[in-house]
């Protein structure tokens, strides 16, 4: 195991040097150019959501899904509905919300989408990704208010949720995520292969390869297995 995390630090250094968009906490969403057809049509993924969250209650808790998110949420305030795990396919999922499912799928180096659910008050404690290789993005589909309320730290910086606004980071810096609000936060979050000059696109997608195969992946996809045959 230790190897194992020294070599993935060895491998972010690579990645961060070779990074064609830099290593910044926050990245500016508009120099993506997938971004803005997502927020054009944010209003269409939050109908398709709301079909989904009426049953909220009956959704898998995200350490129900990959059990290693156990050391930081315990209860069943973090909800998750889930399209891609790492390149996998939830192909019952994404039928049930097929516009979700045709925009996520037009984003170039798309890994894993899934709505991420945050009941009232929930706090997700200071943790870090595991990997350089992906940036993460957040839609805002439902933020509730009062919007500075429900936030997310990365790093020495703050980002705030807005209903059809993106936030786009780097989660191996330290990050911790407050809804500090009466009401749930929905986001579709998606993480995408991070642009890299040569030969980093190359590595990169060979860590991202061997990592899609390691036991933590393969778990989690049989988790979602299970649950899509309840």
């Amino acid at each position: 195991m230790k190897t194992g995390r020294r070599l993935l630090v060895s491998v972010d250094r690579f990645i961060a040097r070779h990074s064609r968009v830099g290593d910044p906490t926050f990245f500016d969403p508009a120099e993506f150019a997938w971004v803005s057809p997502l927020e054009a049509e944010w209003q269409a993924i939050r109908t398709e959501l709301d079909d989904i969250l009426r049953e909220r209650d009956a959704l898998p808790n995200f350490q129900d899904i990959s059990q290693d998110q156990a050391r930081i949420s315990q209860d069943d305030r973090w909800k998750t509905f889930f399209f891609y795990g790492y390149g996998y396919r939830m192909d019952d999922n994404c039928a049930r919300c097929p516009q979700t499912t045709r925009l996520i799928e037009s984003v170039p180096g798309m890994t894993t989408a899934f709505f991420s659910i945050l009941a009232p008050g929930k706090h997700i404690p200071p943790h870090r990704g595991p990997y350089k290789g992906v940036m993460r993005y957040h839609l805002g589909l439902r933020v509730p208010e009062p919007r500075e309320r429900c936030r997310i730290r990365v790093g020495d910086d703050t980002g705030y949720w807005r209903e059809g606004g993106s936030l786009l980071f780097d989660d191996t810096y330290e990050h911790e995520v407050w809804n500090d609000t009466d009401g749930v936060r929905v986001v579709l979050f998606l993480d995408v292969m991070r642009p890299m000059r040569f030969p980093g696109a190359l590595v990169n997608r060979l860590v991202f390869n061997l990592i899609r195969l390691s036991p933590y992946v393969q778990r989690a996809r049989r988790n979602q297995q299970r649950w899509s045959q309840r």
